[in-house]
């Protein structure tokens, strides 16, 4: 009966050490693991930093970060332990794709969000077109961009698309070309045509000089001979430079006595 008593003491005793020993590397696995999932968060937080990520996306992936990497340190804590996790992540996997089947769209907007935020295709403030749409970036939302059109209505951008699809961006250069087809009658003086074209835009200080400047004959069309005007401006001033350039050409061809045709047919009649 003693020699029994005392084989399961020794058995207790081995098991308590066993058990004392899985605690203590249970616990320096939990405390070594936070501390590198906080060096991982600090390095990423400044990686985002660097990068100039919106400050709200940063936030997000950082939050998600963190619960993903814990989960993998108390997963890794409870196996040491002695706990069976398999069943532990296989039921966590399953709870995952269900909640990525149902959110799939929402999840596809989010990714799009993020690699607007961090590559920066454009910016708030910029006049954009996508997805059959136009106008100017008001917002850049972890899952919507909203813009502004010129006649100041709101149009709402899933991100998922937008990072998908084609965009132009008019904002994104510095300098933008302008170009205009000006008419002018088979009649008129071609040469006196095109100088005045010269002085117009020598006379515009918003076009930039030093870039090539084209006025050109470019078609004889049916009821009229057509003028290429090509000039650099800022992309700030493209639209106002548009339309002064139009007004003063109508303005100095009247002036000038340059024709201005329009579309015009010709009868004639035979006995």
């Amino acid at each position: 009966m003693e020699e029994i008593i005392g084989v399961s003491m020794e058995t207790i005793t081995e098991n308590a050490l066993v058990w004392a020993k899985q605690v203590v590397v249970a616990l320096l696995i939990l405390w070594i693991g936070m501390r590198v999932v906080r060096i991982i968060l600090k390095g990423f937080k400044k990686a985002m930093s660097l990068r100039d990520v919106d400050a709200s996306l940063t936030t997000f992936l950082e939050s998600l970060m963190k619960i993903t990497l814990q989960a993998f340190v108390i997963i890794a804590t409870i196996n040491q332990l002695g706990v069976a996790t398999t069943s532990i992540v296989a039921v966590l996997g399953a709870a995952g794709l269900a909640v990525g089947m149902a959110l799939s769209g929402t999840l596809q907007n989010f990714a799009g969000g993020a690699m607007i935020l961090m590559f920066k295709p454009f910016k708030v403030g910029d006049f954009i077109e996508a997805q059959g749409h136009s106008g100017t970036v008001k917002s850049i939302q972890i899952f919507v961009t909203t813009l502004t059109t010129p006649d100041n209505k709101l149009i709402i951008l899933p991100n998922g698309a937008l990072s998908n699809g084609s965009l132009v961006n008019y904002s994104a250069q510095e300098f933008r070309r302008l170009e205009w087809t000006f008419g002018i009658g088979y009649d008129a003086d071609l040469d006196k045509a095109k100088s005045i074209l010269h002085t117009l835009i020598d006379g515009d200080t918003r076009i930039i000089k030093d870039k090539p400047i084209l006025v050109e004959l470019s078609a004889m069309a049916d009821s009229s001979v057509n003028i290429i005007t090509r000039a650099w401006v800022k992309s700030e001033d493209y639209w106002d430079v548009h339309y002064a350039m139009n007004d003063a050409v109508y303005k100095s061809f009247n002036a000038e006595g340059i024709s201005i045709p329009y579309p015009q047919m010709d009868v004639h009649l035979h006995k």
